[in-house]
């Protein structure tokens, strides 16, 4: 009795729509906040979260009755729809209780610090921690930590199937099309179902032990979970500003580097699952290409600073190098994997070298990006490492033009098409930030500032709207149109561009 009643909730779940599924659970995580506000004796927050999740529990029953009987028509492409919608027209949801509780901002605000966080990304609109309540911070973190969550079952049930999300570097079909076959392309929704059980206690889990720690290094219990949700997500919210304002100091900047590892390589938490390729950790071309950046450019970094200290002969003290040294790692690894956090020590590098901040270095780091099927943002490594390849082979013909590629079976469709595919993406990328440059710049803004927003909205690395330029960018003092047009580009930049073509063209959805 019991096994008959399992598989009539998941016949039931697999009847749902995947955006109504969606819709529901953030409804029922409504009542986290609420009941936190609640245990604070703070009722009008309480019930403004309270009656949310409830009328989103209502309208979504009311939606899946009124479609019962009634499965989706359009497979794994339909859910990629759906991804959209959760990414552009939930927040308007989500807003709703952030607006009611906070009431001191407009909702096309509110609108965007969700679309912000469901992205990822992290850009906040209210950098004074003291505007927004508890409740209000602990929201912003968990819709990032959803965001993660839907993002990380998404790249191995949605985009992988259709070879999107960076899979397609190594994947043997085309971009958008789901391989004729497969098995798993037979049942979209049990592969979703399936991905999900298996990722979403791993997520959970691993939250939960960096919160643990977190909480034995000293910080508070909303800074704990907030900071352990964010790094897990890598959103980079933050309820104190940042870990400047973190009571766990270095140890709890440890706790959260070993954690950012997670972001390199999709092997770190499963196996692949759109491909045949390097099962062990060491031997993953993403994890081999992070660790290399990771150790490279905070090498280069240290050498900077200490010709900058040696200039203004102040190489006496030992402990201030090694300071330097951490932060410059510690902010390499985290705007790597996107997650924007800064090291208390980086402003320590600064001082002890003379030299002003580095933002170039650390938006070209955005733009690399994490691993494929994790949730940072980025170009990706894994197209990066097709590149590189690439490029190599190419040197390699201009001394031996006759001569044959010694790739592997491994790395031979990496050095053929993949490298067009990834060399296609990172021109669409390079589009997408031109055009979202000039649209904000069409719409007040300076040439910098357009350039650091675009970067941080495509790359999901909000954090740089705050030390990426010279002077912190205010986003509340922009005009209406430049905050729509950071909410696409923070979508465009979530799904990357390649699926939105797939979701426009009419051959693939007549497939």
């Amino acid at each position: 009795m019991a096994r008959r009643g399992l598989k009539e909730d998941t016949g039931l779940l697999r009847q749902l729509p995947l955006a109504l599924l969606i819709w529901g659970l953030f409804s029922v995580m409504m009542w986290v906040p609420a009941v936190y506000a609640l245990t604070l004796n703070d009722h009008p927050t309480s019930r403004s979260f309270f009656y949310s999740g409830i009328l989103g529990l209502v309208t979504v029953t009311t939606i899946a009755l009124a479609r019962a009987g009634r499965p989706s028509r359009h497979g794994v492409l339909g859910q990629l729809a759906a991804l959209l919608s959760t990414f552009a027209l939930l927040p308007l949801f989500l807003a709703v209780p952030f607006h009611d509780a906070l009431k001191t901002t407009s909702f096309l605000n509110a609108y965007f610090e969700m679309v912000s966080a469901i992205t990822t990304t992290g850009a906040e609109m209210f950098p004074d921690p003291g505007r927004l309540n508890a409740s209000l911070h602990l929201w912003r973190a968990q819709v990032g930590w959803l965001g993660g969550l839907v993002m990380w079952i998404a790249a191995s049930a949605i985009l992988a199937p259709l070879s999107l999300g960076g899979f397609e570097v190594t994947a043997q079909g085309q971009p958008g099309r789901v391989l004729v076959g497969q098995g798993e392309s037979v049942d979209p929704r049990g592969r979703l179902l399936r991905v999900a059980a298996t990722l979403a206690p791993v997520y959970a889990g691993l939250t939960l032990v960096v919160a643990i720690l977190l909480l034995a290094a000293g910080d508070p219990g909303l800074v704990a979970i907030c900071h352990a949700m964010s790094v897990m997500a890598t959103s980079g919210i933050s309820p104190v500003g940042g870990l400047s304002g973190s009571a766990s100091g270095l140890t709890g900047e440890a706790i959260l580097f070993l954690f950012m590892f997670f972001a390199l390589s999709r092997l770190t938490f499963s196996s692949d699952t759109a491909m045949r390729g390097h099962a062990r950790l060491d031997q993953d071309p993403e994890f081999r290409i992070g660790l290399l950046i990771l150790i490279g450019v905070p090498a280069l970094l240290f050498l900077r600073h200490w010709s900058g200290a040696f200039e203004i002969a102040s190489s006496e003290n030992l402990t201030l190098a090694l300071r330097a040294l951490w932060g410059s790692l510690f902010t390499v690894m985290s705007f790597l994997s996107t997650t924007g956090f800064e090291s208390t020590d980086w402003a320590e590098a600064r001082q002890w070298s003379g030299l002003g901040t580095p933002g170039m270095i650390l938006l070209g780091l955005s733009v690399i990006g994490g691993g494929v099927a994790t949730t940072a943002g980025g170009v990706k490594l894994l197209r990066v490492y097709a590149l590189y390849l690439n490029g190599m082979r190419e040197m390699q013909r201009l001394v031996h033009p006759s001569s044959v590629s010694s790739a592997t079976g491994r790395n031979r469709r990496i050095q053929r098409d993949g490298a067009f595919i990834a060399w296609v993406f990172f021109m669409l990328f390079a589009i997408s930030l031109a055009v979202i440059a000039m649209a904000l710049a069409a719409a007040g803004s300076d040439f910098e500032t357009a350039m650091v927003l675009s970067i941080a909205s495509l790359s999901t690395t909000g954090p740089l709207i705050e030390i990426g330029a010279e002077a912190p960018i205010r986003l509340i003092e922009m005009p209406a149109a430049a905050k729509l047009i950071l909410s696409g580009a923070m979508i465009i930049g979530r799904l990357e561009t390649l699926a939105f073509i797939a979701l426009i063209t009419p051959a693939l959805w007549r497939n």
